[in-house]
């Protein structure tokens, strides 16, 4: 059977859709269905029940897919141990990551990586880290570096490299904002908290973190606007529109910050773990083990 077909197969198994397995695989709709009935055909049983609405995995299709994955770790594996002993390994693979941890994150990891394994190619896709964990779990992704969530499926392993403390952003320039403030002594209290427009992302971790911490503080906040991506808050706030929250992460490597500033509030908001994310299978690809193995060994002094 063809490798890559049974790597579609693999990602259209978790994404149930063929639009995004089309996209992850760059390749069109017919294409992957082609390559599905063409599995199907060698099979001599139907891998997928699919109609208008929905796709989804029969009960053998449930048993290629344990065939599929050990399948394609198996080639990988035996293509790496086919080179001469001492290359160094070949291929490529594909990360998501939100651009603020690709400048942060990934840019120290990859000092090790490039030195260790010249020969693997990463293969970068940025975003909203929000999104990070459900791509690796549909198999649109290798690896994935974003913020740890409250809850990680059993088919994943996380990393943690770091801790992110979340900051309470108040706008540094002159506006009805930083006015209000500032004829408030230039502290925020708990009524000016409900009072100054906030900004909030639209999902993620922090949000929930966020909205817990108002919970805890007994705040009902007047939310101006909700965004996409924590780079985004820092922008908003920065042009005087209202307040928000955002990892320390974020506005290390923001290009605003000097639009912004830092205000203490008590108790301290909440940290996050920002590390890598993989499908527990994958660690059996010796390319993203090289990954995982140099994201552990950049940060081991740091954790």
């Amino acid at each position: 059977m063809n490798t890559k077909e049974l790597e579609v197969f693999i990602h259209l198994s978790q994404s149930l859709h063929f639009g995004r397995t089309g996209e992850a695989m760059h390749l069109s709709v017919s294409a992957v269905s082609r390559a599905i009935q063409r599995l199907e055909d060698e099979a001599g049983v139907a891998l997928f029940e699919r109609d208008r609405r929905s796709v989804r995995l029969t009960s053998a299709g449930r048993e290629f897919l344990r065939y599929a994955e050990q399948a394609v770790l198996n080639w990988r594996s035996l293509s790496q141990r086919l080179h001469q002993q001492g290359e160094s390994l070949q291929g490529e693979i594909s990360l998501f990551c939100s651009v603020t941890a690709a400048y942060s994150v990934l840019s120290t990891i990859l000092e090790v990586f490039r030195q260790r394994y010249p020969g693997i190619d990463l293969k970068l896709h940025t975003g909203d880290q929000a999104d990070a964990v459900d791509r690796i779990a549909d198999g649109g992704e290798d690896v994935g570096i974003t913020v740890r969530p409250p809850q990680l499926a059993a088919s994943l392993d996380y990393l943690p490299l770091s801790r992110s403390s979340l900051q309470l952003l108040v706008p540094n320039i002159p506006c009805a904002v930083s006015e209000r403030i500032a004829g408030d002594g230039g502290d925020v209290s708990v009524d000016l908290l409900n009072e100054l427009p906030f900004i909030l992302p639209e999902r993620g971790v922090a949000r929930g973190l966020i909205e817990q911490w108002f919970r805890q503080q007994g705040l009902r906040p007047n939310v101006y606007a909700q965004v996409s991506g924590h780079e985004a808050i820092v922008s908003t706030v920065g042009l005087g529109l209202g307040i928000g929250v955002v990892p320390d992460l974020v506005l290390d490597t923001s290009f605003l910050r000097e639009r912004v500033r830092v205000v203490a509030v008590e108790p301290e908001l909440p940290s996050m773990d920002i590390g890598v994310v993989v499908r527990r299978r994958r660690l059996s690809d010796p390319l993203v083990k090289a990954f995982w193995d140099c994201a552990q060994s950049s940060y081991r002094s740091t954790i």
